[in-house]
């Protein structure tokens, strides 16, 4: 028998931690999680499924407004309310939170709700317990950030519009990337004033530049005010009780509420790393070999907390590779290549692959790229466009990349990502039959390359 309480020891009890737990459990090893918030992790409680669950609510608004179009004579949309929305959402998360636990349970996993900390190399600090442990994975995920600009507490962070007992009615959000973009647009489709402030000329820094400039005139096109090239200078409470935003070019916002959306870090504060010699990178984040192993050979870290690619389906995928590694017999990693992912705006948008960009710092390409009304909005009349793209080798005709904003986009682009994924060519798609009359035939029909790179 080991001298340790636990082989493994995972501290964090989010979708990463959880299903290397369970995973390592089923292989035969003892294993403990400890969680200090929330099981689940962010994803579940404040992250992927309360606000997808925002984002079908703001959708049946805009149904709404376009059903008369469609002889619904009646279909006109009312006045949203609130806390219906947000006592089904929390119910919803009260179910999942359950569900996690009772993965854990059935599969012999003690839990701990309590917030782990380093002692030594083997021993933690869990919840004022010591509990020693042969490995230990570090799965703690992120945290919302604000801005180091006066007045910044008086500001909301992601997490906090799942607390919010009224809808504002006037909203600045903060940001470019998934969250604020996904945030703005659901509190727009909800019947918010949203003013939408980011960095950089285009939101989505890093992803495909069509996609970006999709994106940025589906915002306006939902009403969203968006502000490039300008992020907040200060933050103050007026004598109404409102906020005055000011910018760093000079601009100022009155709104009831701000949100900070600029990014999330990882929640390595006081966890005692220092102790076992573990340095964080500048984010805080853990480094980590291919195999996810920290500088100390025997301690691990997966998920967000390594700032690598942070997305919960990797978290889960690198937790159970790390597992099977572990205890399974099967040494294997995860790939984080071609890894698809939505941004859930109205209307949504996904991508898997390299972007134009990235494809053609890599040799030759041929781009194709349509661009069309869907035939709901040829109905509706509502300005919503699609927009839809391959990335292609010249040299091999292997499709590097796919790209879409329009409905259904995250649905589609996940079959798509199989076929990326499987190595498919721009012959492969071409000999595929489209399903008529859908957007997502579109993919298999393009024939006319749209540009040349390289």
């Amino acid at each position: 028998m080991s001298s340790y309480d636990f082989d493994l020891f995972v501290i964090g009890g989010g979708s990463g931690g959880v299903r290397c737990a369970r995973i390592s459990a089923s292989h035969g090893a003892r294993v403990a999680v400890a969680e200090e918030r929330f099981w689940g992790g962010t994803c579940v409680n404040v992250g992927c499924v309360p606000k997808k669950i925002m984002v079908h609510a703001a959708e049946y608004g805009q149904w709404a407004h376009d059903a008369p179009a469609f002889g619904w004579t009646d279909g006109q949309p009312g006045t949203h309310d609130w806390t219906t929305l947000a006592t089904a959402r929390d119910a919803e998360v009260a179910r999942l939170n359950a569900i996690y636990s009772r993965l854990l349970t059935n599969a012999n996993v003690t839990s701990f709700n309590a917030r782990a900390t380093f002692i030594d190399a083997h021993t933690l600090d869990v919840g004022g317990q010591r509990v020693t442990a042969e490995r230990i994975v570090i799965a703690v995920g992120g945290r919302p950030q604000r801005p180091d600009i006066p007045g910044a507490e008086l500001g909301l962070v992601s997490d906090d519009l799942f607390t919010l007992t009224e809808r504002p009615k006037r909203i600045v959000v903060i940001g470019g990337g998934y969250i604020a973009l996904e945030f703005a647009s659901l509190l727009r489709g909800l019947g918010s004033e949203v003013d939408l402030l980011y960095r950089q000329p285009l939101p989505l820094r890093g992803m495909d530049g069509d996609l970006r400039s999709a994106m940025a005139e589906a915002l306006e096109n939902q009403g969203i005010r968006l502000h490039p090239g300008q992020m907040p200078a200060r933050l103050e409470r007026a004598t109404d009780g409102s906020l005055r935003l000011t910018t760093e070019g000079g601009t100022v916002l009155e709104t009831d509420q701000v949100m900070f959306a600029t990014g999330r870090v990882p929640h390595t504060d006081s966890l005692g790393l220092e102790q076992v010699g573990i340095k964080t990178g500048a984010s805080g984040c853990v480094p980590v070999t291919l195999e996810q192993a920290t500088t100390q050979p025997h301690i691990f870290a997966i998920g967000d907390v390594t700032d690598q690619l942070n997305l919960t389906p990797v978290a889960t995928a690198v937790g159970h590779a790390l597992a099977d590694t572990l205890f399974g017999g099967r040494p294997r990693t995860a790939s984080f290549q071609n890894v698809p992912t939505a941004i859930f705006t109205s209307p949504p948008a996904a991508t898997v692959g390299l972007s134009e960009e990235a494809a053609a710092l890599q040799g030759p390409i041929d781009v194709y790229v349509a661009r069309f009304t869907p035939m709901r909005h040829t109905i509706s009349k509502a300005p919503r466009k699609t927009m839809m793209k391959l990335v292609v080798s010249r040299r091999t005709q292997r499709v590097l990349g796919a790209h879409m904003l329009g409905e259904d986009a995250a649905e589609i682009m996940q079959g798509i990502a199989v076929a990326i994924v499987a190595g498919a060519t721009k012959e492969d798609f071409d000999r595929t039959i489209g399903i008529h009359p859908t957007a997502a035939e579109e993919f298999v029909t393009m024939r006319t390359v749209t540009r040349q790179v390289g």
